[in-house]
């Protein structure tokens, strides 16, 4: 059964390492202890420093497995800590890279849609430069792995605690994943056209895809 490892939570503070506006971030987070709610602003105890890029409707909540992480501890020959990679949620369980966009789950008591896709940028690699790790073309590499970690919306406040259950309770019949999406804005802009039938996601996805133009679904 899929559940959640750790919720982790974290505030904005300034930063000596480098960042990709703001002197301050909120992507370190550390896990707690016993139930956390998740509002329609996001999870309690949280907060984001760049409410351009993160944040919004579409980025309440972030989660990454700890399947991925034992890929990523593998690659860089060190541990990874639940939040290292400031997710909210550590889930274990389910492959979140092949969840469907729009998928729904029951994570506590909240439910929550997957809604958009980890895009990494400088702050990150500040953050795991900073943190003792290789991070040399950090943002290249963590996109040629193709383990991004889905963000999601708040569809039902709830409260969330590790050993929760998280439980896939819709999945849309697309049958376009959070691994599709982070291609098509990353490297693959070919995978564009397909996100154009997939309902909720950011405006600037449709955009962008309209500029490809409808091409043949990828098999």
């Amino acid at each position: 059964m899929a559940q959640v490892v750790s919720v982790n939570v974290g505030m904005p503070r300034k930063v000596a390492y480098e960042t990709s506006s703001l002197p301050e971030t909120g992507i370190e987070k550390r896990p707690v202890e016993g139930p956390v709610r998740i509002t329609e602003a996001g999870v309690e105890g949280n907060a984001v420093a760049d409410t351009r890029n993160h944040g919004d409707e579409y980025m309440r909540v972030y989660a990454y497995s700890v399947e991925d992480y034992a890929w990523w501890q593998a690659e860089l020959s060190r541990p990874l800590a639940p939040g290292q990679y400031g997710e909210q949620l550590t889930t274990a369980g389910l492959d979140l890279n092949e969840a469907l966009l729009g998928e729904t789950w029951r994570v506590g008591t909240a439910l929550l849609q997957v809604s958009h896709v980890r895009i990494p940028c400088l702050t990150f690699k500040g953050w795991m430069d900073h943190s003792g790790y290789d991070a040399a073309s950090w943002v290249k590499r963590f996109v040629l792995a193709g383990r991004p970690g889905p963000y999601l919306r708040v569809l039902e406040e709830g409260e969330v605690a590790a050993g929760d259950p998280l439980e896939v309770v819709d999945r849309p019949d697309h049958g376009v994943t959070v691994a599709h999406l982070f291609r098509a804005v990353t490297i693959q802009p070919g995978l564009l056209p397909p996100l154009l039938d997939v309902p909720g996601l950011k405006p600037w996805i449709y955009e962008r895809a309209a500029t490809v133009g409808r091409g043949p679904r990828p098999g």
